[in-house]
């Protein structure tokens, strides 16, 4: 754990939180959460979301049905966020922020979709914090092996034609660490959680098979100050987490470069 982060109440060392370095960098706190389309309890969700304290929240399986705008403002406004991008544009992923983020541009991508599977999409974004440039990207990929591999080289594709020095992509994968679409994404990005474990590693519902099938990358260059479920985490209610959603969310803190 790094040295600068502090000791939650409840055991847990906390991450570093947001701020910008004197050379221009920025430490930013990414989460990564399939909310199951805020079907659970949406306060004990919007808790969890704001005990995080994230800059940025990449959300899966988003609202994209009758009256969705209403729904994402809703969870944005009760986790003291604001909407960047996604929902039913994307076909569930979701981009929120925090007021530190400057919206530079955003673009929501639908899929090619195979028959008789759910149609799927990316959300993306590029945001500013001060002067540093960080895109972004949230996924929800397919249940299908080999439409999860199309589906996951598109999203370094994706990444790429951001055309921004550092990036991060997150979300629900459908996969784990020694399947074939998680082994191409970490084979290209870094694994936040192989590359700075912190909190807990499987992302499943509690009381589920123990799975770690959603994660946050980060392109070369960004420095991962620590990254897993934040069960533990002063704010963060075990209870909470059990009524919020069927997935446990995933926190990083990231350390970008001035642009």
């Amino acid at each position: 754990m790094s040295p600068e982060a502090g000791t939650g109440a409840e055991g847990l060392p906390d991450l570093p939180a947001s701020r910008t370095e004197p050379d221009g960098s920025v430490t930013v706190r990414v989460l990564s959460y399939n909310i199951r389309s805020m079907r659970d309890d949406v306060e004990a969700l919007a808790r969890v979301i704001r005990a995080c304290r994230p800059d940025v929240v990449c959300v899966q399986e988003a609202p994209r049905f009758f009256r969705w705008r209403k729904a994402a403002a809703r969870l944005a406004r009760a986790s003291e966020l604001v909407y960047v991008s996604g929902g039913a544009t994307a076909s569930g992923p979701m981009i929120l922020a925090s007021l530190r983020a400057h919206v530079e541009r955003t673009e929501d991508v639908l899929l090619p979709r195979t028959p008789g599977l759910h149609q799927r999409g990316f959300s993306t974004a590029v945001l500013r914090f001060g002067r540093a440039r960080l895109g972004v990207l949230s996924a929800h990929l397919s249940i299908k092996d080999r439409e999860r591999y199309e589906q996951g080289r598109l999203l370094l594709d994706r990444l790429a034609a951001l055309d921004v020095p550092y990036a991060v992509a997150a979300g629900d994968l459908n996969d784990r660490p020694d399947g074939r679409t998680f082994g191409l994404l970490a084979d290209a990005l870094q694994d936040g959680w192989a590359t700075k474990p912190w909190g807990r590693e499987h992302t499943t519902r509690l009381g589920d098979p123990l799975q770690r099938i959603d994660a946050v990358f980060a392109t070369p260059g960004v420095e991962v100050l620590g990254c897993g479920v934040p069960m533990g985490l002063p704010g963060v209610a075990e209870r909470d987490l059990r009524a919020a959603t069927d997935h446990l969310p995933v926190l990083a803190a990231l350390r970008v470069p001035a642009a």
